[in-house]
C-alpha cells in the first residue's frame, strides 16, 4: 500500500495535522470550528494507525480505525446536536459567551 515512502512522512504529517486541530481546538471560540478541529485530530490519529498497521503488516490498526471512525461520527452527531440546542437558547455558538453552568 505504501511503496517507496518511509513511515516517518506519514508520521510527520500525522503529527502537523494533530497539532494543528490542537491549536484550532484551544484558540478558536467557535463551538463549530472546534469540532471540526477535533474530527482532524482523529484523522490524524487513524493515518499514525493506518501507518503502523502497514509498516508491521498488521491490521490491528485498521480494526483501530473503525472504532475511532465511530467514536468521531457519534461525536458529530452530539456534538452538533449539543451546539444546535446552545444556539436555540443562547443564539450564539460562541464558547466563551455560554453560561449555562453559572448560578
Amino acid at each position: 500500500m505504501f511503496t517507496n515512502i518511509p513511515l516517518e512522512y506519514y508520521l510527520g504529517l500525522s503529527a502537523v495535522l494533530f497539532a494543528i486541530g490542537a491549536v484550532g481546538v484551544l484558540t478558536r471560540r467557535n463551538a463549530i470550528v472546534i469540532l471540526m478541529s477535533i474530527e482532524v485530530m482523529l484523522n490524524a490519529v487513524n493515518l499514525t494507525f493506518i501507518s503502523f498497521a502497514s509498516y508491521f503488516g498488521d491490521t490491528v490498526g485498521q480494526i483501530f480505525v473503525f472504532f475511532v471512525m465511530a467514536v468521531a461520527a457519534a461525536e458529530a452527531a452530539v456534538g452538533l446536536a449539543i451546539v444546535l440546542a446552545l444556539y436555540r437558547n443562547k443564539q450564539t455558538v460562541f464558547v466563551d459567551e455560554v453560561n449555562l453552568l453559572k448560578w
